[in-house]
């Protein structure tokens, strides 16, 4: 009877040691698969997704990819940097030049080099979903250099005051900012419209704007400097000279005998060249300072470059 109460308990132990067996199976079974199904979110979550893309055409006529949400952006020209801001994504821009300096958060951008020679390293290393250039010139510098990267490169080339309002908008469908783009568009349109609507002279003043004193460089009928003269009620003397910012002869200037002369205000400019020392302006007092950032820059502070040109074409004469 013990021999077989033994062999009846041993055989029940061994059953319950199969059933353990049996659960510690399933049990690692269960934590293998689930274990397995940990890793492949992970793995999953660990894969970026692909970005959506879009196309927009450039002011080159180019179609460039855009990532249907851009954010991150280089600037490479101090006109482009303030209209980003203007259109409200200040905050995209991962790099910009040395020269860009307004408004003040620009300076604290990181800084890829200057305009026409920027560290194409430095850019690469912000890692840009886009780099927005000024002009043609500037893309065909770096587009080889940047070849194989996956920045697009997008040419803003604005060319008057009728371009500033359009690019805004513009960068407020690159960057989603569109409600801000347009109220910054509408602003800048309303103070063209304002200036204007102003009284002026019956006879524009014939206007010289100095760049340098020294080499008496101006600007000529490729320039957007011309346009903005006109619409503050003046007539450029230098309007029919080819190029966009040509050196004047010294003869040049003498004949040129302009009523008004306008300093493009920088260290290396303070007064007229002496070639104008007899001119009308100069007789007169109409020798007048302005910034040279809102004067040489393309963007929303053109306005403010109209406004004042325009206040100070309405002066009247102070010398004899």
């Amino acid at each position: 009877m013990f021999d077989l109460g033994f062999r009846i308990w041993d055989l029940g132990l061994i059953g319950m040691k199969c059933r353990s067996v049996e659960w510690l199976m399933i049990f690692l079974v269960l934590t293998l698969a689930g274990s397995m199904l940990v890793a492949c979110d992970r793995q999953q979550a660990e894969i970026p997704a692909v970005a959506e893309m879009r196309t927009m055409k450039d002011d080159l006529g180019r179609d460039v990819r855009l990532p249907e949400k851009v954010t991150r952006a280089v600037s490479l020209a101090p006109s482009i940097t303030e209209m980003v801001f203007a259109a409200g994504a200040g905050d995209r821009l991962v790099g910009v030049t040395s020269y860009c300096d307004h408004p003040t958060a620009a300076k604290n951008i990181q800084k890829i080099g200057d305009t026409q020679s920027p560290n194409i390293e430095a850019i690469i290393a912000v890692r840009p979903e886009v780099i927005l250039v000024s002009t043609a010139s500037q893309l065909e510098a770096f587009a080889s250099a940047l070849e194989g990267q996956s920045a697009a490169v997008f040419v803003l080339d604005i060319r008057g005051l009728g371009d500033v309002a359009d690019r805004l908008r513009r960068l407020g469908q690159i960057f989603s900012s569109g409600e801000r783009a347009e109220l910054a568009a509408i602003e800048f349109e309303n103070r063209i419209a304002a200036v204007k609507r102003r009284p002026r002279a019956k006879r524009p003043a014939r206007v010289l704007l100095q760049i340098s004193e020294a080499d008496l460089f101006t600007i000529g009928r490729d320039s957007f400097i011309t346009e903005l003269i006109e619409r503050a009620g003046g007539m450029s003397v230098t309007a029919d000279i080819p190029g966009g910012y040509p050196k004047l002869s010294k003869e040049t200037a003498l004949a040129l005998d302009p009523e008004v002369i306008i300093l493009s205000d920088s260290p290396d400019n303070l007064k007229p060249n002496d070639a104008l020392r007899n001119s009308a302006a100069v007789r007169s007092g109409r020798v007048y300072r302005v910034n040279a950032d809102i004067l040489s820059r393309p963007g929303p502070r053109l306005a403010d470059a109209l406004e004042q040109l325009a206040a100070l074409l309405r002066q009247e004469p102070t010398g004899n």
